[in-house]
Parts: structure tokens; C-alpha cells; sequence
């Protein structure tokens, strides 16, 4: 299962009940954050989370209400004794962006490692998830994520006995090794596996104009979570200017990519009441909700 929590829902600035930009997943043991605005760390806290196992931080791009937090967060997963390495992943720059906020934060008992994005389309795979970042339009250079958890075929213990294979060797058939047994024979797990199954997608997208490539990356997620902006209908014109998106361009978005749900996140400072919006925004996609500090949701694998 995967564990979903939007820990920050505000763009631009921090507000009472509204955190800035953040997003943390938890699977198998390992903690992962896309962006890292200010109060993440309180956000955390607030959600009950720890915050030892995160293992892995992704950056849309480096504005400081997706960033600001990060110093603070890192001096406390020091203090918390952490010694494991800490994998970074954004846009190029990365290293000589976090470098210059380290310099409130220089000595920790951990490594850091970077992953900086250049292409168009980055594949990476870190503790058991599969993450695919791709570039967005904003003003600055800005990539989303889709987050996935592949799942296996299902084991056939009829096939494993009728290839004579070790009962032992049956548990790591199924978390696809292959083994060479001592009389030689090779086994591998297709021979014991089924068609592989679905697994889990998260799709997480901010700070960007509409780009049709957005609901082609989110199409069957199981969560699309878009960025919201604005929910009146008539600042459409700010965000072009700005490179931001609109409840309804985001639910056209989310109509084409057809995820079970959409959340939206990322509202600006001025917008007040975002569910005055939310019953015409669903007319255009009606598994549309509003983000909130906090929202969580655990996702499981469909054992139909």
C-alpha cells in the first residue's frame, strides 16, 4: 500500500491553515517528498509522520515556496541521528541550490546525493518506486512526477512444482531474482509468475501552464494532483501571464487523463474560498476535490 499526504496546499506564501507546497509518500518503509516549502516540517509533525525515513526529496523547481523549507528539514533529520544517505532529485542546478541554503545548515551526519534533471523525460528507480519526472511549463525550468509502484505477476505454486523448483527458492522467484541452483539449473521468475499486475500511480504536477503532455503522464492514475491556482473563472488571463492553471483547466486536464480522482493544490493567497468554485469546475470532471493541509489517502494494490 502507499501512503499519500499533502502536507502543504499554498502557493506564493504561508497562510493560517494553509502551508506551503508539499507532498510526502510512504511505502515499504521509505519516505519520499515532492518540494519542500516553508512549515513542511511542521506539516509533518502535524500529521503525526517522522521524519528519519525520508530517503528521498524531488524539486519541481527552485521558487522559495516550494524550497524554503528544506535547510530547517534537513537540520532536523540531523539531529535525529539519520545516517543514511538522502537522495535529491530536480532540475539542473540542483546541488549549487541546495549548496547555497546549506550554508544555515553546513554540517550534517548524512550524504547527500543528487540526481539533477536534463532531459525532457527522466526515468529513475529509488527503494521500490518507479519515477518518471517531465518537464512542465512555467516561467522557470519546472518538471512533474508520476510515481508508480509496479506489481508482479501472481505466483503459480502449480508451475513451481511441475518445474521440480526447491520450495526455498520460491519466495525469491517471486521478488524477481534468478537463481542458479548448485546442480546448474537456472530458474527464473517468468517461469513461476503470472502477467504482471496493476500497480499504484500518483501524479503530481505544479507551477505549469495546461500542456496536453500533463494528461497524457497522468492518464490512469489512481490520484492526479494538479495545481489549482485560481478558482475564478476570470483570472484565466493571470495565469497565462504567470504560467499557472485554473481549476478548469485543470479538471480538462484530468477529463482527458481520466485518474479515479484529481486533488487540487497549490491555491494562490487570494483565494479565500476555493469550494465556491468546485461544483461548476465538476461538470467538467466530477472526481475533482480540493486539497487541504493535511488530506491523506492510502493507496491498494486492486486484488481483483
Amino acid at each position: 500500500m502507499l501512503d499519500v499526504c499533502l502536507l502543504g496546499t499554498g502557493g506564493m506564501m504561508p497562510l493560517p491553515g494553509r502551508f506551503l507546497t508539499s507532498l510526502m509518500v510512504r511505502y515499504n518503509g521509505s519516505n519520499l517528498l515532492i518540494d519542500c516549502g516553508e512549515a513542511t516540517q511542521i506539516a509533518i509533525k502535524k500529521k503525526g509522520w517522522v521524519f528519519k525515513p525520508i530517503d528521498v526529496i524531488c524539486f519541481t523547481h527552485y521558487h522559495a515556496d516550494h524550497i524554503s523549507g528544506l535547510p530547517g528539514l534537513l537540520l532536523t533529520m540531523g539531529n535525529a541521528e539519520r545516517t543514511e544517505p538522502l537522495t535529491m532529485v530536480g532540475p539542473r542546478g540542483l546541488e549549487r541550490v541546495v549548496n547555497a541554503l546549506r550554508c544555515i545548515a553546513p554540517e550534517l551526519p548524512f550524504e547527500i546525493r543528487y540526481h539533477e534533471l536534463t532531459e525532457p523525460e527522466e526515468h529513475l528507480e529509488i527503494n521500490g518506486y518507479h519515477i518518471t519526472a517531465f518537464k512542465v511549463q512555467h516561467n522557470v525550468v519546472c518538471y512533474g512526477y508520476v510515481l508508480e509502484i509496479p506489481r508482479g505477476g501472481r505466483f503459480d505454486a502449480a508451475r513451481a512444482k511441475a518445474a521440480d523448483i526447491p520450495l526455498p527458492y520460491w519466495s525469491r522467484l517471486q521478488k524477481g531474482e534468478v537463481i542458479t541452483a548448485e546442480d546448474g539449473r537456472i530458474f527464473t521468475p517468468e517461469m513461476v509468475l503470472g502477467p504482471a499486475r496493476k500497480g499504484l500511480k500518483v501524479t503530481y504536477t505544479t507551477d505549469t501552464r495546461p500542456v496536453p503532455s500533463i494528461a497524457a503522464y497522468a492518464a490512469g492514475s489512481d490520484l492526479f494532483i494538479c495545481e489549482g491556482m485560481y478558482g475564478e473563472p476570470e483570472k484565466e488571463k493571470k495565469a497565462r501571464e504567470y504560467k499557472h492553471m485554473t481549476f478548469y483547466e485543470a479538471a480538462r486536464l484530468a477529463a482527458q487523463a481520466k485518474p479515479e480522482e484529481m486533488w487540487l493544490t497549490h491555491f494562490s493567497p487570494s483565494l479565500v474560498y476555493p469550494e465556491n468554485y468546485l461544483e461548476d469546475v465538476r461538470r467538467i470532471f466530477p472526481e475533482t476535490h480540493l486539497g487541504k493541509d493535511g488530506k491523506s489517502i492510502t493507496l491498494t494494490f486492486d486484488e481483483k
